[in-house]
């Protein structure tokens, strides 16, 4: 009997799935989208299908980010597909790689074509784009007159430079319509109005909602435009022929209106600081001036007659104060001199000499009186002090103030009530006499 192969049903589930794959690496289906379902994980979940059968299907939320619109059910599409088995319940399952409305394959090749056409005449060549006007006065809107664009850029210049005029030229913005509709107003909304530019804008949509936008002749009309042009179609990855042959392409309609003004929030900033700058500016001019007009008044002051006349007559009168300086100098010196030799005279006669020896002789007994005094003060000070100390270092003061001295009987000083015990005989020691005393039990110990 032959041994059976048994496989668990996972490992069967893996078989299967690789050869589906290794068959089926990758491919293209058509159908109808239905049971729609986008959880909070941001994958998609729906089911594929035709008239005669359907396959479950799963787009994840790395692949699905830039699919715009989020599909619904009844759409019908175009899915690049891996074909696999989803394990947990053992069914078919294609894993989506790639998901577009039905037709728009078609359509981004004409695109495409007509992009590299285009590119190709250099109608998007950057030497052609136009700068967008400062401060303009006039701004252009060309747009759906009841679409959210026109609302979302009102709102944009209201808030960023409510000092320009809005001329809207409304225009479809959809449909077989649109394109010369567009057109029309690029040729005409300069001519009725002095718009400094023009905005080009619409909501976001699907590829087919936004390719009146792609049409070639709205491209050539925005680099006919007498003014220049800011795109702003759709959303931020949104691209249109529009937006190559712009002056400047914006992501969105408020971005257009943003892209186009200046901040009027800024300009008022900038204001504020040179209105600051001029002040301080004209300060320091009007301190300059100051300090300049003071200088020149000091230089005529300096050079004025009156001043020199003023210089001479300090000068005199500086002469005059050091003639008499040194008229008394010479005055002192020479009674210093006439002192000096009488001093001398006198010493030559024998009783100035006596005179001297006498008032010497008493000044020295002056001083050796103050001197013993002084010294008998000195020695009675330091005896005291010597008293001072032996007195403080005197046991018997120590018992004046109420101490006891305690001695055993052999004459030892106590120190320590644990060197004596009961019945012991001590001798106290007070101040004035001393008593014999026996040692009890002291009945607060522990």
């Amino acid at each position: 009997m032959n041994a059976r192969t048994v496989y668990a049903v996972s490992e069967l589930a893996d078989i299967l799935r690789g050869l589906l794959e290794d068959s089926l690496p990758s491919v293209w289906v058509s159908g109808e989208i239905s049971n729609f379902s986008r959880p909070a994980s941001g994958h998609w979940y729906f089911t594929l299908k035709d008239d005669r059968a359907q396959l479950r299907c799963a787009m994840f939320k790395n692949t699905n980010y830039y699919v715009r619109p989020q599909p619904k059910d009844g759409d019908a599409v175009l899915v690049r597909a891996k074909v696999g088995i989803y394990q947990a319940r053992g069914e078919l399952q294609m894993i989506v790689e790639h998901l577009e409305a039905a037709g728009t394959g078609a359509l981004l090749r004409a695109f495409e074509q007509l992009k590299a056409k285009l590119a190709a005449e250099g109608l998007f060549d950057a030497a052609l784009k136009r700068p967008l006007p400062q401060t303009p006065r006039v701004i252009g809107v060309i747009t759906s007159g009841t679409g959210a664009a026109l609302q979302d850029i009102l709102n944009a210049l209201a808030r960023r430079w409510p000092l320009a005029e809005v001329a809207l030229y409304p225009v479809p913005v959809q449909g077989k319509e649109a394109p010369p509709a567009i057109v029309r107003a690029l040729r005409e909304l300069p001519e009725r109005a002095p718009a400094d530019v023009i905005l080009l804008a619409r909501g976001g949509g699907s590829l087919e909602d936004l390719w009146a936008f792609n049409d070639e002749a709205v491209a050539r009309a925005i680099r006919a435009c007498l003014v220049p042009v800011v795109s702003g179609v759709g959303h931020e990855i949104d691209f249109t022929i529009a937006d190559f042959a712009a002056d400047v392409r914006a992501a969105t309609p408020t971005a257009a209106a943003e892209l186009a003004t200046p901040d009027i929030a800024e300009r008022y900033s900038r204001v504020d600081t040179l209105d600051i700058n001029l002040i301080g500016h004209i300060q320091r001019r009007i301190q300059q001036g100051r300090e300049q007009a003071l200088q020149l008044g000091g230089r005529l002051q300096r050079l004025h007659p009156g001043r020199r006349l003023q210089e001479r007559a300090q000068r005199l009168d500086e002469l005059d104060q050091r003639l008499r300086h040194a008229m008394q100098m010479r005055l002192a010196a020479k009674r210093d001199a006439l002192t000096i030799r009488s001093k001398r005279f006198e010493a030559a006669v024998p009783l100035s000499r006596l005179i001297q020896l006498r008032e010497r002789l008493r000044l020295l007994a002056d001083r050796l009186q103050r001197g013993g005094r002084s010294t008998l003060i000195e020695r009675s000070v330091r005896l005291r002090q010597a008293e001072a100390l032996l007195n403080s270092l005197n046991p018997a003061a120590v018992l004046e103030r109420g101490y006891a001295l305690a001695m055993s009987a052999d004459g030892r000083v106590l120190r320590d009530g644990g060197t004596v015990a009961a019945g012991d005989r001590v001798r106290v020691r007070l101040a004035r006499g001393s008593f014999s005393a026996h040692v009890v039990p002291d009945p607060t110990d522990g």
